[in-house]
């Protein structure tokens, strides 16, 4: 969450921007950037930004797994061998010999 303290404007940033990465580096907080007392940007150095991707990739892989674990409990899934059949059947493959 954005918190008040971390918003300022482009041009405080412009004009102050080492203080500015010293306090993101700090924080470890995003900043959000207003133009015209909008809302425009939002800077974090790049250790936050990608601890934010993984977290992202973390929760994305969760989601799909539960998705995996409910098609599995409502009967949408089968074995690996079906499966196998199936893509050499469609790819023009012979069955595959065990």
């Amino acid at each position: 969450m954005i918190q008040t303290q971390n918003i300022h404007s482009l041009t405080d940033f412009q004009r102050n921007t080492a203080s500015h990465l010293r306090a993101l580096r700090k924080s470890g907080l995003p900043e959000v950037l207003t133009v015209k007392g909008k809302a425009e940007l939002v800077v974090q150095t790049a250790e936050a930004y990608q601890a934010l991707l993984s977290r992202l990739e973390l929760y994305e892989s969760a989601i799909a797994i539960n998705r995996g674990l409910q098609d599995i409990e409502e009967g949408r899934s089968s074995t690996l061998d079906d499966f196998d059949r199936r893509m050499r059947s469609k790819a023009g493959f012979s069955p595959r010999k065990d």
